[in-house]
């Protein structure tokens, strides 16, 4: 399939914005004392705060799972589902989900909840701080045909945070492979969340699959957005808009309106 930005988010060079859930049962951080109530009171707060401050999409990850998981348990997605369900009314823009670093289960969540694309490894071998990062896209594109999900897109990122590339290839031949392959857009990122990446990446994507999407992935910030919008096609952006610019805290509504307004301004 091929992703239109403009008829997705309804703008061009969309801005997509993090809601970090807390930790979700089973994993370390996960507050058994107030449970699912907790888990929705905070998604629908940053739900609010980010639509308020007009972003032009959302994209649900289970962030605070520390230490992450290559193959989750069922628990994480049917978490996920259980409070991304109870919230959707509340929800005005697409969405998408993220679960790290299972793309099976992404896919399953997306599926189950009306999310428009998955954000995965997807393509690749990487050594990781988690292990070797193998995905299998080949069996991943056959899943989404056996659950009837085609019409989820799939963002692939080729610089995952935590992680190095296995063999000699670059960022503009790992993107060319993965246009080939048939990923949906292209996703280039720093070191670790909220880290910017190299904008010589981010021009070497883009000048290697110039008919594909590219999206920033990490580090986005309301002084660099400009700069990042004149080459990327959509930015995903998360630790910049909370309190204090820090991943785990809530976000920020003052911080998140001058993104936007910075964004809007580099749009025109």
């Amino acid at each position: 399939m091929t992703v239109s930005f403009k008829d997705t988010f309804g703008t061009d060079k969309p801005v997509i914005a993090m809601v970090h859930f807390p930790g979700l049962p089973g994993r370390p951080r996960y507050d058994r004392a107030t449970g699912r109530a907790h888990l929705v009171d905070v998604v629908g707060r940053d739900i609010a705060a980010l639509q308020d401050a007009g972003v032009d999409g959302l994209l649900f990850c289970n962030e605070a799972d520390l230490p992450y998981q290559l193959a989750v348990g069922p628990e994480i997605p049917a978490a996920m589902a259980a409070v991304i369900g109870e919230l959707r009314s509340s929800v005005r823009v697409p969405f998408g989900v993220n679960i790290l670093w299972d793309a099976r289960a992404s896919l399953a969540l997306a599926s189950a909840t009306g999310a428009v694309f998955i954000r995965e490894v997807l393509t690749g071998v990487y050594e990781s701080d988690l292990g070797m990062i193998t995905p299998a896209i080949g069996d991943l594109a056959a899943y989404r045909d056996a659950i009837g999900a085609n019409s989820v897109a799939l963002f692939d990122n080729i610089a995952p945070e935590f992680a190095s590339a296995i063999g000699r290839r670059g960022i503009a031949e790992r993107a060319k492979g993965a246009a080939f392959l048939g990923v949906d857009a292209i996703l280039i990122s720093g070191p670790a969340a909220g880290v910017p990446f190299a904008m010589s990446d981010l021009a070497a994507a883009k000048d290697a699959v110039p008919d594909t999407a590219v999206i920033a992935n990490t580090g986005v910030r309301a002084g660099s957005i400009g700069d990042i919008l004149a080459v990327a096609d959509a930015v995903i952006v998360g630790t910049s808009l909370k309190v204090d610019g820090i991943t785990w805290n809530p976000v920020d509504p003052a911080r998140a309106q001058r993104l936007m307004e910075a964004a809007r301004s580099a749009r025109t």
